[in-house]
């Protein structure tokens, strides 16, 4: 009985060996897999830190070469004596010199302190505030918007690639992404608001609200009918980045083996672009979604202020134009750092969507 059972205790044995021996092996996969993530993330961190520092140092020399006087400026030519200039300078820290502006502004813009507006007397902090959710809204829909549609405009175009809709397609992308979005926005305006078009006066020339007063309802709609044309132009302007990226990317993938190996297991046309092409094409088009996000802080300076938008677009026009320093500073160190912090996002996300990146 001894003899007969060493063999299955024995089998038993090197079973268990190599289930343990295979869930090792695995388990190892996965924690080199993490600390390579880590790595990865940890490098990826430390780009960003380095990226804002950077941004901190341009942000303070780059507007000191704006021409223009801001205290001057913000005298708005009213009569004012040499000792006013003075009291004024000192007020705002200009008669120190260049290298203790420097630390003294480094020093509060980490503690969160962007210092006082010159033009409105206040903290940029609060202004910043106080302009972003109309920003957001604007931006953010317009983004939202022309990135679906530019991601689903170029999925149909590279998979139809030279038909008669993958030509108007990329033609019509092609003219928009050439036009500045300011023309545009007037020529809109033209046509739908001032009476020159064949509707005119379908839309409001600009501004958020029509200032009646409204609640609820009625404002959100109020507030919608203002954000057509500003969003309309902000979506034919962007989407075609979007849709140009996304084709070229998914023409790439679609001379795969992969693709085709797809194909001959009897999966629809549909079926084989949708699980496989698509999700393979997207790295790329990740990127430039992700930078459109970036903007949304930013705003579009150019189309806020033909559009006369209360975000921080108009804002960084009228800061621009005094010069008005802290809040030109803030304001560039906000757009700026939007841009790091999602561009930052997509990189930690790009090993969760291909394995093979960060290793």
């Amino acid at each position: 009985m001894t003899s007969a059972s060493t063999p299955a205790s024995v089998a038993r044995t090197g079973t268990g060996s190599d289930s343990g021996t295979a869930r090792a092996t695995e388990g190892g996969a996965r924690s080199g897999t993490a600390v390579a993530y880590l790595r990865h993330a940890a490098g990826k961190l430390a780009g960003a830190a380095v990226s804002l520092l950077a941004v901190l140092v341009t942000s303070f020399f780059l507007f000191r070469i704006i021409p223009g006087d801001p205290v001057k400026t913000m005298t708005h030519g009213m009569p004012t004596t040499a000792e006013q200039l003075a009291t004024l300078r000192r007020q705002f820290g200009l008669d120190l010199p260049l290298w203790q502006q420097f630390t003294d502004y480094c020093a509060k813009a980490l503690t969160g302190d962007l210092g006082t507006s010159y033009q409105f007397r206040a903290p940029v902090g609060e202004l910043i505030a106080q302009k972003l959710p109309a920003t957001l809204l604007l931006t953010g829909t317009a983004v939202v918007l022309y990135s679906a549609l530019g991601l689903w405009l170029g999925t149909r175009s590279a998979w139809r690639h030279g038909s008669l809709g993958d030509r108007l397609n990329t033609g019509v992308a092609l003219t928009l992404w050439s036009v500045p979005s300011f023309w545009l926005g007037l020529l809109l305006i033209i046509v739908f608001s001032v009476g020159v078009g064949p509707v005119p006066g379908l839309f409001p020339t600009g501004g958020m609200e029509s200032g009646t007063g409204e609640t609820g309802l009625g404002y959100a709609l109020d507030v919608a009918h203002h954000m057509v044309l500003p969003v309309l132009t902000l979506v034919a302007v962007g989407y075609a980045q979007t849709l140009l990226v996304m084709r070229s990317s998914l023409l790439d993938e679609m001379g795969g083996d992969y693709l085709t190996t797809a194909r001959a297991k009897g999966l629809r046309d549909d079926a084989v672009r949708r699980r496989h092409a698509v999700p393979n094409a997207l790295l790329p088009t990740v990127t430039m979604v992700f930078i459109n996000l970036g903007h949304v802080a930013a705003g579009s300076i150019l189309v806020e202020t033909v559009f006369s938008w209360p975000g921080l677009g108009g804002l960084f026009y009228q800061a621009l134009s005094v010069p008005d320093l802290p809040l030109v500073q803030g304001l560039f160190v906000v757009f700026a750092g939007a841009m790091i912090m999602t561009n930052l996002i997509a990189d930690l996300l790009y090993p969760l969507l291909d394995p093979r990146v960060g290793r």
